[in-house]
């Protein structure tokens, strides 16, 4: 009976003992994986070096590349094409002679009249002669000087009509497609070609009436098109003084040096014009600042662990983020492995 009744006494006993003891061991594992999870144990991830930086904020808009210069080459004079001294697409100087209309006519005509100048001129000075001595009267010295003078103003008429059958052109630039064929007969105001100078572009954009206190030229603007990843530069030189009473917006202009003929008149562009730029901003990249309720913070690296540090920001583009506090120039911060990171984590760089 007495062992039985201390057999009864023990099990309880026991029971209790293994409970407990399963209880701690399963705790302290736990609370071990929980260290190694939190605290234990490293990561990798790509850090970023804060430095001082540009900051440029801007007006974004889009536009159109325009050439410098362009024009219709026009006939004023009427008849045959005797001559054709440019080839299409190719460029030409300015002054050259690119097509020569009949002007025989016109040359004959210039002709008698210089014969008749000549005459009339000996004729003027036996009068003056004459008049010197009183051998004839003012009125008949006068006669012959008009004369004189109706025949000059002739000959530089003729000599008009004939420059207008030489077309020129105006300035250097590439010459387009031709309206026009050797032997055609020529009528006023008939297009012969389109004449274009695109070394250097204008880059023609509007933006908001809002902006329209602001001084833009000189500004910088920076824009891509759609046929190059590449960024170019243009600068703004004239500002419309106009409002567009439809759009509410304001034209403006800048000028692009396209020497390198990397561009062409016509180009869609996506402009950012530059209106304020700071040297001394600290600059971050988007992807490092974690937004919370509190704010928003990043993750510094000192003696290669991790601590979250909360921030100010400013201005932000896609890229990047101005820091206005809470960094100091030569910190460094994680911009990967965010979902990863413990305070206190070892962190290596990748």
């Amino acid at each position: 009976m007495k062992a039985k009744k201390i057999i009864y006494i023990s099990l309880p006993i026991l029971a209790i003992l293994i409970f407990v003891g399963y209880k701690f061991f399963f705790s302290k594992t736990e609370t071990i994986e929980e260290q190694k999870s939190r605290g234990g144990g490293d990561i990798n991830a790509r850090l970023y070096v804060v430095k001082p930086d540009l900051l440029s904020s801007g007006i974004n808009a889009v536009g159109t590349l325009l050439p410098n210069e362009q024009v219709d080459l026009i006939s004023e004079a009427a008849g045959k094409v005797v001559g054709i001294y440019f080839e299409e697409g190719k460029p030409v100087s300015k002054g050259q002679l690119l097509l020569k209309v009949d002007d025989d006519e016109l040359q004959a005509q210039l002709r008698r009249a210089e014969y008749q100048l000549k005459l009339t001129n000996e004729r003027l000075n036996r009068q003056k002669i004459l008049l010197d001595k009183d051998a004839v009267s003012r009125e008949e010295f006068d006669q012959v000087q008009t004369d004189y003078n109706i025949l000059q103003t002739d000959i530089d008429l003729l000599k008009t009509k004939i420059a207008k059958t030489e077309i020129r052109a105006p300035f250097a630039g590439t010459i387009g497609f031709r309206g026009v064929s050797l032997g055609s007969f020529l009528q006023p105001n008939t297009v012969i070609a389109r004449l274009t100078d695109q070394s250097k572009l204008k880059l023609e954009f509007a933006i908001p009436e809002r902006y329209g206190s602001l001084y833009l030229p000189g500004k910088k603007i920076y824009f891509k098109t759609e046929v190059s990843p590449q960024k170019f530069e243009a600068v703004v030189y004239a500002v419309d003084p106009k409002i567009d009473i439809d759009t509410r917006t304001i034209t403006v202009r800048g000028l692009y040096n396209n020497a390198a003929g990397k561009l062409s008149a016509g180009m869609f562009a996506r402009i950012n014009l530059i209106v304020e730029q700071s040297n001394e901003t600290l600059l971050i990249p988007t992807q490092a600042v974690v937004q919370e309720m509190e704010g928003a913070k990043v993750w510094t690296i000192s003696n290669g662990k991790a601590k979250s540090q909360p921030i100010t920001t400013g201005y932000r583009t896609n890229e990047q983020v101005e820091v206005l506090s809470g960094l100091q120039a030569g910190d460094t911060i994680m911009i990967t492995g965010l979902m990863q990171v413990r305070e206190g984590i070892a962190v290596r760089s990748e």
